[in-house]
């Protein structure tokens, strides 16, 4: 156990060697592989103390120096995570998602915190809300920036912005579409490769934000509002006749505007499968038309008062869920895009919803005790790094197991994964899960919910992957048979852990 915890520490140090490099003193560049692998190791609690007590250090004076005080800037580490994002899953087919994450927080004196919409919680709550960049390319999803939102009654109060430590350049007030532009603009600087950028309603609603992309030469999807106005692909600027009074200066569109929902009512819709999840494939009504978006200059049509001209031709897309649910979409892909390839799409914009859950739940993201700003993004930017890490050795590893996989295995079936037949198949499996458990646990003496995450950590992709080949048993005891069966198989049972 020893030497595999001095390889893994090793391969940390190789993976952080870029990084370190950006920090110079040499203290920083000692801290900083302290933090991370607090971060990354068991333990519930994730906050500075904790930690320190966890790697040996006693006080936790040197570690809370680290994040909250020391003097090193964050800008040059913060730009060698994009590089090795960039490294690790960009290219054309990759996807930039733009999102935020809520991290629920009690009293007042944190930085940025205020009454605000918690998607953790699901309803208004006391929270800091970070607006979030994730690169994606095949369901593996990498953070690339985490930015804090600061709400209006934090920008009104400059003595408030001093004490917690705001930067002269965040104190004026900026919209999230605002913010996540400017972290585009960082993310395009660095040279990091995406194909396409997604959002949901909370920013495709606003117009300068899509026409801002559009001004970059982005591809993008966004979700909507079902209210926001359309035109017809065919609509025409006309002038207008005046029945009295002079000519008109401006010309019209010869059909006014009407609601997304109301565009796509009579569309033909069509049920689609964009994946197979761990329950049996997802899928959905979908449709889509051409369309100009009504977000040009506003002008004044006859008797409907202001009305904004037609904009831009983009795709809308309507997706009625199987739970009843509506949801609307526009994109600026090509016009001769298929409603498959739109559908898949727009979905994948739910894999920074796993990379916020996995940072919080495993890594500590919203676990951080301090009041500043800067102790805030400097915790924010180690959890990235530690997720980056992660994601790292998963590709690492599931490159391996499929080279290997494809020596031994090119035409043969898996027979040892195949669903269970029969109650007596199906007890051996799950003693199986059992005896690889408690090995598991006694060999490193980690608690078994600590062992759930690590090995989660390791192993939720190929996971995903060999379920949808070999169709396991979509329940607790198939997913624990799968576990045990290919820990005994390849040892990775005590080599993946991190301890």
């Amino acid at each position: 156990m020893v030497g595999r915890t001095s390889d893994w520490k090793r391969e940390l140090g190789r993976f952080l060697k870029p990084f370190l490099d950006r920090f110079g003193h040499k203290a920083r560049r000692q801290m900083c592989p302290l933090y991370v692998s607090g971060l990354i190791g068991p333990g519930d609690r994730k906050s500075i103390a904790p930690m320190a007590k966890r790697l040996g250090l006693g006080e936790c004076d040197q570690l809370h120096h680290f994040i909250a005080a020391g003097v090193w800037d964050a800008v040059p580490v913060e730009a060698e995570l994009l590089v090795q994002a960039d490294r690790l899953v960009g290219g054309s087919d990759a996807v930039l998602v733009i999102d935020d994450t809520a991290l629920p927080k009690k009293g007042t004196h944190s930085v940025g915190v205020a009454p605000q919409y918690a998607s953790a919680l699901g309803k208004t709550s006391n929270c800091q809300t970070l607006v979030s960049l994730t690169l994606a390319r095949d369901e593996v999803p990498v953070m690339m920036a985490l930015r804090l939102f600061l709400p209006e009654s934090w920008t009104s109060d400059r003595a408030r912005l001093r004490r917690a430590g705001v930067p002269a350049e965040y104190r004026t007030a900026r919209t999230k579409p605002e913010m996540a532009l400017a972290e585009i603009d960082r993310v395009i600087a660095a040279g990091a490769r995406f194909g396409c950028v997604l959002a949901d309603a909370g920013y495709g609603m606003s117009a300068p934000f899509r026409q801002e992309l559009t001004a970059r030469k982005l591809a993008w999807a966004v979700g909507i509002p079902r209210h926001l106005k359309v035109y017809p692909a065919n609509v025409q600027m006309v002038w207008p006749v005046a029945k009295r009074g002079r000519p008109r200066q401006r010309h019209v569109p010869d059909i006014l505007s009407i609601p997304a929902e109301d565009m796509l009512a009579n569309a033909q819709w069509h049920t689609i499968s964009w994946r197979t999840g761990t329950k049996g494939k997802l899928k959905a009504r979908f449709a889509a038309v051409r369309v100009r978006v009504a977000d040009g200059p506003p002008q004044r049509i006859r008797d409907k008062g202001q009305q904004h001209l037609p904009g831009d031709e983009a795709w809308l897309i309507g997706e009625h869920r199987m739970s009843g649910e509506k949801k609307y979409y526009l994109a600026n892909l090509p016009a001769k895009t298929d409603l498959r390839t739109l559908a898949a799409t727009i979905k994948a914009r739910w894999i920074c919803e796993q990379a916020h859950q996995q940072l919080k739940e495993e890594l500590g993201l919203d676990h951080f005790e301090g009041r500043s700003w800067q102790g805030l993004h400097r915790h924010a930017l180690m959890t990235m790094i530690a997720y980056a890490f992660l994601q790292h050795r998963r590709l690492k590893t599931a490159r391996r197991e499929k080279k290997e996989s494809t020596g031994r295995h090119r035409n043969q079936p898996c027979q040892r994964c195949v669903r269970p037949s029969s109650n007596s198949s199906f007890d051996h499996h799950r003693t199986n899960a059992r005896t690889a458990e408690n090995g598991f646990a006694a060999s490193s003496g980690v608690s078994k919910s600590a062992k759930i995450v690590l090995v989660l950590r390791s192993y939720n992709f190929d996971l995903y992957q060999h379920r949808r080949v070999h169709q396991i048993a979509n329940d607790e005891r198939g997913r624990w048979a799968y576990l045990a069966h290919h820990f005994q198989e390849n040892g990775a049972i005590r080599g993946n852990v991190i301890s």
